[in-house]
């Protein structure tokens, strides 16, 4: 999970980065609201920990400008201010949670993974959800029929293609990690290897792309997975 720490306090900062990283998760931060939010925008974080008192845009600013674009996204708030007031002001903007000052290392963990597992299921359901088609450049694909469309010509598919193909279309724009393919297209039970996914995708390229040797559906992003660029 991809989470953005937003605090003005560069120790405080460096402790959350060190404690998220240490658990696994991909930490990133940000040393004030403004430049939270250019990560958000640029970085797509699945839980964002904001400092509520920090310069010019607070977490609060942060918090309100987030949901408005999305509205499920998770927000732990980080504060070494105390009282009900503060409590129902974070909760009414959405907060799923706080974290108060000074903050130990188990309870950090332990709240940043309860909002995790609360987000799981919506987002999972989310991503369970196939349209009837979408488009790719000039390939339609139709789930449903595991099928795709070019020029009038058909592409059979298999269920795990579809899957492949959906994940890209999904995240169209964004490079899509190895792990990412794994968990949504393997399953979460299945051992990773890295031959496995190259040769699914070489074979997909064979009869997706009009030019498997230039590919403009699946283009390798090297080091890091695969990503689709609409145009």
């Amino acid at each position: 999970m991809k989470i953005l720490i937003a605090e003005d306090d560069a120790h405080t900062r460096a402790a959350l980065v060190e404690i998220l990283a240490a658990e696994g998760f991909e930490a990133l931060a940000a040393g004030d609201g403004g430049e939270a939010l250019r990560m958000f925008e640029a970085e797509h974080p699945e839980l964002l920990c904001l400092d509520v008192m920090m310069p010019g845009v607070s977490g609060y600013d942060v918090c309100r400008q987030v949901r408005q674009v999305d509205p499920d996204i998770g927000i732990v708030f980080i504060t070494a201010k105390s009282g009900e007031v503060d409590a129902v002001l974070g909760l009414e903007l959405g907060a799923d949670d706080f974290i108060s000052k000074p903050f130990g290392r188990r309870e950090v963990v332990a709240r940043i993974r309860a909002v995790g597992r609360r987000l799981l299921g919506p987002r999972q359901a989310r991503r369970d959800e196939v349209p009837e088609s979408f488009t790719m450049n000039d390939l339609k694909v139709v789930p449903e029929e595991l099928r795709a469309y070019r020029e009038g010509a058909v592409i059979d598919l298999g269920p795990r293609d579809v899957k492949i193909l959906h994940l890209l279309w999904r995240q169209r724009g964004r490079v899509v990690s190895r792990d990412l393919f794994f968990d949504e297209c393997w399953g979460f039970q299945y051992l990773p290897n890295s031959r496995t996914l190259d040769q699914h995708i070489s074979q997909l390229r064979k009869r997706v792309e009009q030019d498997p040797g230039q590919p403009r559906i699946i283009v390798t992003v090297h080091g890091v997975g695969y990503r689709y660029q609409e145009g």
